[in-house]
């Protein structure tokens, strides 16, 4: 059976979940990385190939005979990926894009530099004459992964800011409207907001990580500064700089509004943290 669907960051946590949504429910998927080692293995109805955004004939081959792409681009200082992503998927006649983006979009006082990026690889889509999708998910649950280290080690989560709020979604609830936007109709033109049911602090969500461990987590409270070392050591300045803008808009509250729409779209509500520390604690233990 040949591949009507591209997902691309298969390797990442939306794109890999939605892949494999794709193929248990019977549909033939190609997955697009640069490594083809670290794309998962999904069986007989899952097309492995390579190839890297920069690389225009690259995206043109892996989108020939593709209907839907998953658009999922990762570096807000190469917006020339997204440009080539929409200008292949243009060339090779696919019909539907499904963007995902970010939920700060919408919000007018957001103009970090990841920000601006996702509006502009927006506009890019919805200016490409092709169908398309935007998902808008708020901050994904499992970036609490990052707290690991920390929990193993001393049992103490550090994290800024610790009591603002954020509606922070379970990456697999976006993987799911992902695959029925990718596979259904009606989702053309469609921009949705993807929330969890109950906005929690970085506080609660170690309060809840340590009862789903069964002992009690201590909480540090990190300054702005430290973050923006840490940011600036893994990302670099221009990409920690908009990482601090972002943490500055939680604390004035504008992240911590929950959004209807993942649960009219999925006829359930979306999985709380609780629910995510429960079936993720082994990740921390």
């Amino acid at each position: 059976m040949s591949a009507r669907i591209l997902v691309t960051g298969a390797s990442g946590t939306v794109g890999g979940a939605t892949a494999r949504l794709l193929t248990a429910s019977g549909h033939a998927v190609r997955l697009l990385g640069r490594d083809a080692a670290r794309l998962p293995d999904l069986g007989p109805r899952a097309e492995a190939v390579t190839g890297d955004f920069a690389d225009v004939a690259a995206l043109r081959s892996a989108m020939t005979g593709i209907h839907a792409v998953l658009v999922v681009t990762g570096d807000p200082r190469l917006p020339g990926h997204d440009a080539n992503v929409v200008r292949a998927a243009q060339d090779a006649g696919v019909r539907h894009l499904v963007k995902l983006s970010a939920l700060a979009v919408t919000d007018p006082g957001a103009q970090d530099l990841i920000t601006c990026w996702q509006r502009a690889a927006e506009e890019r889509v919805r200016a490409s004459g092709l169908g398309w999708t935007l998902l808008r998910p708020r901050a994904f649950m499992t970036n609490t992964l990052a707290w690991a280290d920390g929990i193993r080690g001393s049992g103490t989560v550090r994290a800024w800011p610790a009591d603002a709020s954020n509606a922070c979604v379970d990456p697999r609830d976006v993987a799911h409207v992902a695959a029925r936007a990718l596979t259904e109709d009606g989702h053309a033109g469609q921009a949705y907001a993807l929330t969890g049911p109950a906005a929690v602090t970085a506080r609660q969500q170690a309060e809840l990580l340590g009862r789903a461990l069964g002992r009690p987590l201590a909480f540090e409270e990190l300054a702005p500064e430290q973050v923006r070392r840490a940011a600036e050591a893994r990302y670099g300045a221009e990409v920690a700089q908009a990482l601090l803008e972002s943490a500055e808009r939680q604390v004035q509250g504008a992240k911590s509004r929950v959004d209807p729409a993942l649960e009219h779209l999925l006829g359930r509500p979306g999985r709380t943290f609780e629910e995510w520390a429960r079936e993720h604690a082994s990740l921390f233990g």
